[in-house]
């Protein structure tokens, strides 16, 4: 009898499932995450180490004693949010300074690389997750709170509010390119997004963070993916033949 698998998520606050509730005026867990909505669906225990704030760096560092104990069958990895996220703070404070993002940008790429192939070498599938567009107009506002001097000072700095949305494709475009390049599977979220005419009502009002509605875009889109892969993974989904 085959053992049940067993699923680590490797992330961010999106994994986490963090939203901003307007109500609270702060940052909640939302139970119904894209996570625990999967987990209803799913053959095997999912452990989510996804946490607020994460970089590619601090989860993989987490990730390698995670998988140690846990020895997972399968490493669902979801990064780039927070890598390529910039100190907003220092840059309206000081725009004629240089400023890097969170995670360079080369940086980013080889170590998504390097986790792929340590995955691979402890007999573990490893599956990416690209990011959801973001809304630049709304977090703008969110990073520089709306006030007016730290608005034009981050915009001197940045140009234009859209290069906002070009950076974060970069690193949403080295994802792709990695998967390609070490034929790694993808769930590919950001088109789900992208396919509705206006994918920013399915995001938190901090223009970044999906809201309930697209975290339930995000558990559509895995068990999309699942069906079409892994299908065995499913609970009432057709079992895997024992190789």
């Amino acid at each position: 009898m085959q053992e049940d698998p067993k699923y680590i998520i490797s992330g961010d606050s999106i994994s986490r499932g963090v939203v901003y509730d307007e109500d609270r005026s702060k940052y909640v867990v939302l139970e119904e995450n894209y996570v625990s909505l999967l987990q209803e669906k799913l053959r095997g225990a999912v452990r989510n180490t996804a946490r607020f704030g994460n970089t590619l760096m601090k989860g993989i560092t987490s990730l390698k004693k995670d998988i140690l104990k846990d020895k997972p069958s399968i490493v669902l990895i979801e990064y780039g949010g927070n890598d390529c996220d910039f100190n907003w703070q220092a840059i309206a404070e000081n725009p004629d300074a240089e400023h890097s993002p969170k995670t360079d940008f080369n940086l980013f790429e080889k170590m998504l690389t390097e986790t792929i192939e340590y995955l691979r070498s402890q007999q573990i599938t490893p599956i990416l997750m690209n990011l959801p567009p973001l809304n630049a107009d709304n977090y703008f506002k969110w990073v520089t709170g709306s006030n007016p001097d730290a608005e034009s000072n981050v915009l001197k700095w940045l140009g234009s509010v859209t290069k906002i949305y070009w950076w974060q494709e970069r690193y949403n475009s080295t994802i792709m390119k990695v998967a390609e390049l070490t034929k790694t599977k993808m769930i590919d979220v950001r088109s789900a997004f992208l396919a509705h005419p206006d994918f920013t009502q399915y995001l938190c009002v901090d223009g970044i963070h999906p809201n309930k509605d697209g975290h339930r875009i995000i558990c559509d889109k895995v068990l999309e993916f699942l069906k079409n892969h892994y299908e065995y993974l499913l609970l009432g989904g057709k079992q895997a033949q024992p190789s």
